[in-house]
């Protein structure tokens, strides 16, 4: 049993970590994009969203195709963690709580993760087998 917890946290960092470098990246690009050209923020709001999505799909994915099994469980909580932490970082740095609006976003965010844990779970099997 510990090793299997010890794999799902090892798979569930990779996520995390997989979903954090592909916002900061993303983060990049879009603030050289609306330093150098005229694009609007309102203008980019969403590819912004879409990116996002894209990231905790590609972080359960990472955490699913890590861990090899119940990618929902992986997935799910590597989403979580990521709301947690984004959370907490919002809540201690700011002193504000997830409005409605972010609540939902951040559960769609879970259920994302989750779908990417269940494909890379599924992938990398299929992949072992062959």
């Amino acid at each position: 049993m510990k090793i299997e917890t010890k794999n799902f946290g090892t798979a569930v960092l990779y996520g995390v970590i997989a979903i954090f470098l592909f916002a900061i990246i993303s983060s990049l690009i879009f603030s050289l994009i609306l330093r150098f050209t005229s694009a609007q923020e309102s203008g980019i709001q969403m590819f912004v969203t879409i990116i996002s999505f894209t990231a905790l799909f590609i972080g359960g994915f990472i955490s699913g195709g890590k861990g090899k099994q119940k990618g929902w469980l992986l997935g799910g909580l590597t989403g979580l963690l990521y709301s947690i932490i984004v959370f907490l970082f919002q809540f201690l740095g700011f002193d504000s709580l997830f409005t409605l609006k972010q609540l939902i976003y951040h559960i769609c965010y879970v259920l994302v993760a989750m779908m990417g844990g269940i494909l890379g779970v599924n992938l990398s099997s299929k992949s072992r087998n062959s």
